[in-house]
């Protein structure tokens, strides 16, 4: 006997059951996606090596050790999509959308990393990001994090998550402070873990992100990022929380924040919630004015942000257990009787005309009455309609509310109106 094929350790099945929750999250952050304006893009999973190495770094752990990456047939390199941004921009290049243009795209979709599957982190997941193009100042930054905020209101969850702020400043500030934090963390060598004396030169500021008890009290006496950055930087920061303070939104400045990606600069920011254990960090995003021009377009200012959606379902259902998925069923179609099988597929099809909306399911397989209204509290139906040979012989059909019991029996031509009557 052939020994059964399992998914690949870190990339998941989702079941109806756990897909119906999913459809009723995305369809919220749709929803509230469309009533700023914005618009989707799509984009393929495969890209060419290069334009993850460039945009991303070569001396991040994503491009160091987390990309699946192979040679196709051609023996070009490609790697399965790790992150959305980079894709995102040199599909506006290639596509001429963003020299002189303003643009506001969504993008959601399956990513790829190979590192150690936990709940809520795995090495195929799916990610929802937003990236605005043209638009240099701190009002579109901050219409961003509003817009995240109104997602946590809608979901439930906005007492939950709490915004962390930084600017990390142009890309000369950052210089600077890097060779100061450098020269101090080398005097304290001796005192840093292996993985902060492997960054502590290829990508210091990472050491500020260290998750190590040892090495955040180090930090407290390292020179700040914030006494480096540049005028500009500073005046944008400030317009940004005014923004923010204007709008009620609360939130911390964390001057350890730094995002694990070298093409951001100037604003960064994260929503963390304290509710999933270690894995904290809900959305996060920041602004990547030079990526454009990095990757081959004309300079143009970005800003952008994206959410796992595994994290965010698990938070939604962590915090919010009475949030649930939409019925699949509203209504299911019994029929029992000498050609009334027939007449129930036609009656169907003729609801759906009527109202394309409705949520209906017809019996098949047979069954008497009984195991029928079974299958139908099964599925979660609202309302039953059932029709018997008489029913089918004089043009009408049973109504019966599956929660009260009550059943009514009315013309077809007149069952929309008396469904919509009982589903509101």
């Amino acid at each position: 006997m052939a020994k059964n094929i399992q998914a690949i350790r870190g990339m998941n099945d989702y079941l109806p059951g756990e897909t119906a929750i999913w459809q009723r999250i995305e369809g919220i952050l749709k929803q509230v996606l469309g009533s700023y304006g914005y618009s989707e893009i799509r984009l393929p999973i495969v890209e060419q090596t290069p334009l993850f190495k460039r945009a991303i770094g070569e001396v991040t752990d994503v491009v160091e050790k987390e990309m699946y990456t192979f040679e196709d047939r051609n023996g070009d390199s490609l790697t399965l999509r790790p992150e959305g941004t980079a894709g995102c921009v040199r599909a506006g290049i290639e596509h001429g959308l963003l020299y002189n243009q303003e643009q506001r795209l969504w993008y959601i979709g399956p990513m790829f990393r190979h590192e150690r599957p936990q709940k809520g982190r795995y090495r195929q997941f799916n990610q929802l990001g937003v990236e605005v193009f043209g638009l240099q100042g701190p009002d579109i930054d901050a219409e961003l994090i509003m817009l995240t905020a109104r997602w946590w209101r809608a979901l439930g969850i906005d007492q939950h998550v709490s915004l962390e702020l930084n600017s990390i400043g142009s890309l000369e500030a950052r210089a600077n402070y890097r060779d100061a934090l450098v020269a101090f963390l080398e005097q304290h060598k001796e005192k840093l873990d292996e993985d902060c004396q492997r960054r502590m030169y290829s990508n210091p500021l990472r050491v500020l992100d260290s998750k190590n008890p040892e090495v955040q009290a180090l930090l407290d006496d390292a020179p700040t990022l914030g006494d480096y950055l540049d005028e500009d930087s500073r005046e944008h920061f400030a317009g940004l929380c005014q923004y923010l303070d204007a709008a009620g939104i609360a939130y911390t400045v964390n001057q350890r924040l730094v995002r694990g990606l070298d093409y951001y600069n100037r604003t960064v920011f994260e929503w963390v919630t304290s509710s999933l254990g270690s894995q904290g960090t809900v959305c996060a995003g920041g602004r990547y004015d030079g990526l454009v021009e990095q990757l081959g377009g004309r300079a143009a200012p970005a800003v952008g942000f994206a959410m796992g959606l595994e994290r965010l379902v698990l938070l939604v259902q962590a915090i919010n257990p009475e949030f649930k998925a939409e019925s699949v069923v509203d209504i299911y179609l019994i029929s029992s009787g000498q050609g009334t099988q027939a007449a129930a597929m036609l009656f169907a099809e003729q609801l759906r005309d009527q109202v394309p909306a409705i949520k209906l399911m017809t019996n098949y397989g047979g069954g008497n009455f009984k195991k029928q209204f079974v299958r139908a509290d099964k599925w979660g139906a609202r309302a039953a309609l059932v029709l018997g040979e008489t029913e089918v012989a004089n043009g009408q059909v049973v109504v019966k509310d599956l929660r009260t019991g009550e059943q009514t029996t009315v013309e077809q031509t007149n069952a929309v109106a008396h469904l919509q009557a009982l589903l509101g």
